[in-house]
């Protein structure tokens, strides 16, 4: 008489292999859940970040340079300066120093147009200017959505007017 083997070896096989897929299934789920978590962990450490970019504001920069001059105005129109300006949500707060012009300085003007391209004085800044050939600029002003798109697009320009060259004596385009 033969014994049978107290377990058949092909049940044995397909348990193995059903556990075998189970313990798969829980490393999956597990990979997911850790997947999802480490996703929205990114999510939020970017929307912090950007949360505190957007509060501490868009930085512009600009170099002073004398404005398209012909042979008449070389008497009148030199000099040189940089101007970095802050966005913070419509507020654009502007700072900047000047030096070498020929006449003193009178006021700063923010202008629309394409780099290298005179275009036209949107806003009078209420800075405070230096009166004088060297100095230092600064102030608020409120854009518009429309300005501030301007302004992300590099098409905002500062100019400041001095007492011998009251149509422009530097000009420079904020750009970040």
């Amino acid at each position: 008489m033969t014994t049978q083997p107290a377990y058949d070896l092909r049940k044995i096989e397909i348990d193995v292999s059903k556990n075998r897929v189970r313990a798969l299934e829980k490393t999956m789920a597990l990979r997911r859940r850790i997947i999802a978590a480490l996703l929205c962990a990114t999510i939020l450490c970017l929307r912090t970040a950007s949360a505190q970019n957007t509060s501490a504001g868009e930085t512009f920069k600009a170099r002073l340079s004398p404005v398209p001059i012909d042979v008449t105005m070389m008497s009148t129109v030199a000099g040189s300066g940089s101007i970095t300006a802050t966005l913070s949500g419509k507020q654009l707060t502007i700072t900047g120093t000047f030096e070498g012009l020929r006449s003193p300085a009178t006021t700063a003007q923010l202008h629309r147009g394409m780099r290298g391209i005179r275009g036209p004085a949107i806003l009078d800044l209420d800075l405070m200017i230096s009166k004088a050939v060297k100095g230092t600029l600064s102030g608020s002003v409120e854009l518009t959505p429309d300005q501030i798109a301007d302004l992300r697009n590099g098409r905002l320009y500062v100019q400041i007017q001095s007492e011998r060259a009251p149509d422009g004596n530097l000009w420079g385009w904020l750009l970040r």
